[in-house]
């Protein structure tokens, strides 16, 4: 089993927890952190140093960062809480609710495989965010885990529930956020001993984070001589959810030209691989695995892999999206690597027509040649690729919830 450990939360005080939170800084343009880091209420603003600053000195700014945040403690508009797990609860403004509990995970079992990944990361961009750990010493937001649903793990969370929350916000885009903490320590026993029956965990969201809370972790077991295992910086700020509170949604493409072909000839070496339907004008979701939705030239049209394809891959990889990466932008439009490409675009969906809809407006605009509509990824899938450590393309899921950053963070000193 996976440790899952309670850790002394970080949260801004009731006065200040519906101004301090913030959506991650990939939600933003430059010049919305820009408009937010003059808000001397945000969390934005306390790491203003690191995201705004002219100056080069990024060991400075990362410094400021550190000496921003201890003041902010000082002066009680932050306050750390004792050991503790939290449960956290998500509304969504349609009334879907996402449940789960706040807490710490192991670097080490992430090593081991406990931990399971389904994408790959990107070195540059984990050596850059393990130097802001090291210096910072501040994980804000979690890392999104999942498990297969344990019902006395339900249970307890229900009990819990039925008590008043210590935080209760609603963010700018509706959704409102619970979190109740959980100290004392025969609930904190029975919350250790129901997860001990949880074999594995799953990255869901934060392959990224995890990666350089692991890199981080490595580089200061190599300075300290005294290293034990058990130092904070061992550990990583994690959301774990099961399989009954996750949303798995499609994650889309669109493609800018198709390699000096005519239409005629793209469709044409798209019938090697795939049944290939004409749906007129009529927006085509994929209803289910192997079929792909696909927009150009004005029409819909359905690609059902065929059955001989997904025989010969079954035992390797038989997602959607790598048979559309590996047999129609690999062999037919020359695109060798999808993570260094500019020749393919994502865009999420929400698991309807809606997202399909926005794809025939991309297209429809001249600035992209087609478009393609995937089946979302089944939990199962999902599971299977991780246990296997067959790594998925890019942007193959888009997965809710979404977490908050600084609702609750984890002072790693």
């Amino acid at each position: 089993m996976p440790i899952f450990k309670p850790f002394r939360g970080v949260r801004p005080n009731d006065d200040y927890v519906d101004v301090f939170p913030t959506h991650p800084l990939d939600n933003y343009s430059q010049e919305e952190i820009n408009k937010k880091a003059q808000e001397d209420s945000s969390y934005i603003q306390m790491i203003k140093p690191y995201v705004v600053s002219k100056s080069k000195d990024v060991d400075r700014n990362l410094r400021k960062i550190r000496t921003n945040f201890e003041e902010l403690l000082d002066e009680k508009k932050l306050v750390q809480d004792n050991s503790s797990y939290y449960l956290y609860v998500q509304i969504m403004p349609n009334k879907t609710v996402f449940r789960g509990l706040l807490g710490l995970v192991s670097v080490e079992d992430f090593q081991n495989g406990k931990i399971k990944k389904h994408e790959s990361t990107l070195t540059h961009k984990k050596e850059k965010l393990a130097y802001y750990l090291e210096k910072v010493n501040i994980q804000a937001e979690p890392v999104l885990l999942t498990y297969l649903a344990n019902p006395k793990v339900e249970l307890l969370m229900n009990h819990e529930e039925k008590n008043v929350p210590i935080l209760n916000h609603l963010d700018d885009n509706g959704v409102r956020h619970k979190i109740w903490r959980i100290d004392n320590r025969l609930k904190m026993q029975q919350f250790k001993e129901v997860l001990e029956h949880i074999d594995s965990f799953y990255i869901a969201d934060g392959h990224h984070r995890i990666g350089s809370a692991a890199l981080n972790a490595k580089n200061l077991q190599q300075k300290n001589k005294k290293h034990n295992g058990i130092e904070h910086y061992n550990y990583v700020y994690s959301f774990i959810v099961s399989n009954q509170s996750i949303k798995i949604h499609d994650y889309n493409r669109l493609i800018g030209d198709l390699n000096g072909l005519t239409e005629e000839e793209f469709l044409k070496k798209i019938e090697e691989n795939f049944l290939v339907h004409d749906k007129g004008e009529t927006p085509y979701f994929p209803s289910q695995k192997f079929h792909i939705s696909m927009y150009l030239g004005g029409k819909f049209y359905s690609l059902h892999v065929k059955h001989d394809l997904r025989q010969k891959q079954q035992e390797l990889n038989d997602l959607d999206h790598f048979l559309l990466e590996e047999f129609i932008f690999k062999d037919i439009l020359g695109i060798e690597d999808p993570k260094t490409t500019d020749k393919i675009t994502y865009i999420n969906g929400n698991s309807g027509i809606e997202g399909i809809i926005e794809i025939k407006k991309k297209v429809d605009s001249g600035e992209y040649k087609a478009g393609f509509g995937i089946h979302p990824v089944s939990f199962t899938d999902l599971l299977k690729v991780s246990d296997k450590n067959i790594k998925m393309p890019p942007k193959c899921t888009y997965i809710e919830p979404k977490l908050v950053t600084a609702l609750v963070m984890y002072d790693m000193k």
